[in-house]
C-alpha cells in the first residue's frame, strides 16, 4: 500500500490561481501534501491564497517544472486525466479502478496522478507520456468538471483505498518514467533508422509501442534489456540499404 508522500499531484499549465488554491485544499483534506506544477499561473495571488484556507502553506511548497516529462522523471506509476475518448485515449479506468491497481504495487513507489489545463485538458503527446490513463464518469450532456472537483474526486478515492485493509503487494518494481522515456525516444530513432516509422509522422505508431509497453509494465532491467536491443540493432543496421519493398 502507498504512502501518501510518495503521492503527487501533477497540474499542467493550470490557468487560475483559485483553481490551485482550491487543489491544495483539496489534497490537504486527504492527507496529500506533493503538488507539482508544469508552468502555469503565478501563485502569489489573492485567489490562489483566498481558495487555498488553510491549506496555504502548501502554496509555497509548490515544485514548479519546465516541461511534464521532468515532472514525472522519477515517478514508477504516472496516471494522465483525461474526459474525451478516441483513437489514442483507450483503456481509460475509473478513479477506484486506478487505485486498486496502485495498491498492488510496493508502497514506496512513486505515484503520479496528472491534470490537464482547465479549458483544454492534456495533449495527445502527455497522454502519452503516462502509463494508465483514467477518466470521471458523468452525464454525456455536461461532462466537464471543474479542476479542483476533479483533483478532490482522485484524492477522496485514493485516501479511501489507502485506509483500505492492505492487500499482499508485489514486490517488482517498475521503471521510473525517465528511464521509460529514455527507453522510447532511443527506440523511435532506431525505428525512423530502419525505416519501419514513418518519418513524416513517427508519433502515429510509437503511441501504439508506448500503450503496448505501458500494459506490460516494465522494470528497470526489462528497460535496460530493450535499450540493449535497440542498440543491437542499430549495429546491425550500419549497412541499411532503406526500407524493403513488400
Amino acid at each position: 500500500m502507498q504512502e501518501y508522500n510518495s503521492i503527487s499531484i501533477v497540474l499542467v499549465e493550470p490557468q487560475s490561481p483559485g483553481n490551485v488554491g482550491m487543489v491544495c485544499r483539496a489534497m490537504a483534506n486527504m492527507g496529500l501534501s506533493d503538488l507539482r506544477l508544469v508552468k502555469g499561473c503565478q501563485l502569489d495571488h489573492p485567489e490562489a491564497l483566498k481558495f487555498a484556507v488553510s491549506a496555504r502553506d502548501m502554496l509555497e511548497k509548490v515544485r514548479r517544472f519546465d516541461t511534464l516529462a521532468e515532472a514525472l522523471a522519477d515517478a514508477e506509476i504516472s496516471v494522465a486525466t483525461t474526459r474525451r475518448h478516441g483513437k489514442y485515449r483507450q483503456e481509460i479506468a475509473t478513479p477506484a479502478e486506478i487505485v486498486a491497481k496502485i495498491r498492488t504495487y510496493p508502497r514506496l513507489a512513486r505515484v503520479a496522478l496528472v491534470f490537464g489545463r482547465e479549458d483544454s485538458g492534456l495533449t495527445t503527446e502527455e497522454l502519452s507520456m503516462c502509463r494508465w490513463q483514467a477518466t470521471i464518469p458523468t452525464g454525456a450532456e455536461f461532462g466537464s468538471l471543474n479542476l479542483a472537483q476533479a483533483v478532490l474526486i482522485f484524492c477522496y478515492e485514493l485516501f479511501k483505498g489507502l485506509n483500505e485493509p492492505s492487500l499482499a503487494a508485489s514486490t517488482r518494481g517498475l521503471a521510473a518514467s525517465v528511464e521509460s522515456e529514455a527507453l522510447f525516444q532511443q527506440m523511435e530513432q532506431t525505428l525512423l533508422r530502419i525505416g519501419f516509422l514513418n518519418p513524416q509522422n513517427p508519433p502515429h505508431i510509437m503511441r501504439t509501442l508506448r500503450r503496448i509497453f505501458a500494459r506490460a509494465e516494465l522494470d528497470s532491467r526489462e528497460v535496460s534489456v530493450l535499450r540493449g536491443m535497440m542498440s543491437q540493432i542499430d549495429w546491425a543496421a550500419a549497412d541499411f540499404k532503406g526500407k524493403k519493398r513488400s
